[in-house]
């Protein structure tokens, strides 16, 4: 696009001279004096002002200082028969890029204008720049702290990452799945900040904790009236996160009479509250979690088919901890900076045996269940580490200490040879798996690889591990 210029002159020669040795290569505009000049720089982004000092009764500094408020103020130049020294450093003083004398020498001031509409698309394209790195970075710090609630580096867990950044920014409803303590409301939370839409616009509703009808009026409200004890108006989640989130955890415990207002609310993006007829419009992004199967439960006439499938648009499946063995140490690590900071304890390391615990134990309470074990530790030791015996003692239950090197016997069993007592194979060959896991730095494929199974054969004697001797 062509620069915009704008001609200041009382004189019309001057304007026409101008005009004619200009507008070949930009937009000219001329005005014969500060009323005219006044309305060209309201309607148009002028980019370079070329005003004479003396305008009739009116003064061309006048113009300069008006022009210079403007939120872009044009590059301006000072044109006047009456040049002095005096005159040039005044003008430069308030503001003027450049200053020429009359009689003008068009191709100096062509060159000198175009030097000027240059400076001033460098100056815009800078600006520009400028706003779009600090969007970029704006948008990254953002991006940045949504994610760090998801804490890994293991393939699984990096998927999710990957997952909530692409679908984030869309409207689309989303089913988080998995088992109790893998970190669902960590993903909502994830998927709330980089919605883009308002920090505090998240309303969370834990549906297995309310019975039917009151969770009916916790999710849409009521009227005065509606039941006993509605002693007035209540606004519900779905009015309250107008504009928002709305996460619903454990929403596969909802009664099939909510099923269907939230069915229609989904689909219609309206509510009525208990006891109305009214539609309400809403704008909410829905996000709901579940550690059941709802296909499964839909296929069996337990919950409404056609609402999984709403609810269903985009699915994240949370893996279990067992099946991300990496993330283990890092979740370790992070929540004993978070309980050291809490209880104002100094941050301790965990010991090489509290490591291997934490890697061989089976975790069926997922990433809670490894948090209420690190807070345990935090709170116990009382060393300058974290030790097993701090741990909670359902860990050593669950992995009996073995060798440190994958082909050894485990202690227990060279003891029942050395005193001739009987072998327990069992004991061998979970002593030797948690080795293997442990000379892998936990990594399940790997340890496969050295013990010479398959990766299922290994998950599968993995779950041995957890129940004593492999009891069912």
């Amino acid at each position: 696009m062509n620069a915009i210029i704008l001609i200041v002159d009382d004189e019309k020669p001057t304007r026409d001279g101008l005009r004619l040795a200009l507008d070949e290569r930009f937009e000219v505009y001329v005005a014969s004096d500060l009323r005219e000049a006044r309305q060209v720089l309201k309607s148009e982004p002028v980019d370079v002002l070329l005003t004479d000092l003396r305008l009739g009764p009116d003064s061309g500094m006048d113009l300069l200082d008006e022009a210079l408020t403007l939120a872009k103020p044009p590059v301006c130049i000072m044109m006047t028969a009456y040049g002095s020294v005096d005159t040039a450093v005044e003008a430069m003083r308030r503001g003027a890029w450049h200053f020429v004398t009359k009689p003008l020498n068009l191709e100096e001031v062509e060159l000198l204008v175009s030097r000027a509409a240059r400076g001033r698309e460098i100056e815009s394209e800078n600006r520009r720049l400028t706003t779009e790195n600090y969007a970029l970075q704006k948008k990254a710090e953002i991006r940045s702290a949504g994610l760090d609630r998801i804490i890994g580096k293991s393939p699984a867990i990096t998927k999710i990452g990957e997952m909530v950044t692409q679908i984030a920014p869309t409207r689309a409803t989303v089913l988080i799945e998995g088992e109790s303590g893998t970190g669902k409301e960590l993903v909502a939370h994830a998927l709330h900040d980089l919605s883009g839409r308002p920090a505090d616009k998240m309303v969370i509703v834990n549906c297995a904790a309310l019975s039917p009808q009151l969770l009916e009026s916790e999710l849409f409200g009521h009227e005065k009236g509606a039941f006993t004890n509605a002693h007035q108006r209540r606004i519900g989640r779905f009015e309250q996160a107008d504009g928002g989130t709305l996460f619903l955890d454990e929403v596969g415990e909802i009664d099939a009479a909510t099923q269907v207002k939230l069915l229609r609310a989904l689909s219609e993006r309206t509510i009525e509250r208990v006891g109305s007829n009214e539609p309400i419009k809403v704008d909410v992004r829905v996000v709901a979690a579940t550690n059941r199967n709802l296909r499964e439960m839909a296929t069996m006439g337990r919950f409404r088919e056609d609402l999984f499938f709403r609810l269903n648009v985009v699915a994240v499946q949370m893996p279990p901890l067992r099946d991300r063995a990496e993330d283990i140490i890092l979740l370790a690590n992070s929540f004993l900076r978070e309980f050291a900071k809490e209880n104002g304890r100094s941050l301790k390391p965990l010991s090489d045996g509290a490591l291997n615990l934490l890697r061989l134990y089976s975790w069926p309470g997922n990433v809670r269940e490894l948090r209420t074990a690190i807070e345990h530790g935090v709170v116990m030791s009382n060393e300058d580490t974290i030790e097993e015996r701090h741990l909670p003692s359902f860990l050593d239950l669950r992995a009996p200490t073995g060798t440190t090197e994958p082909g050894n016997l485990p202690s227990n069993a060279e003891k029942d040879l050395a005193q001739g007592g009987e072998f327990n194979l069992h004991d061998i060959e979970m002593a030797t798996i948690r080795s293997a896991l442990r000379y892998t730095d936990g990594n399940r494929t790997k340890a496969a690889d050295l013990l010479g199974i398959s990766r299922r054969t290994l998950q599968r004697k993995l779950k041995e591990i957890s129940s004593p001797k492999g009891a069912n």
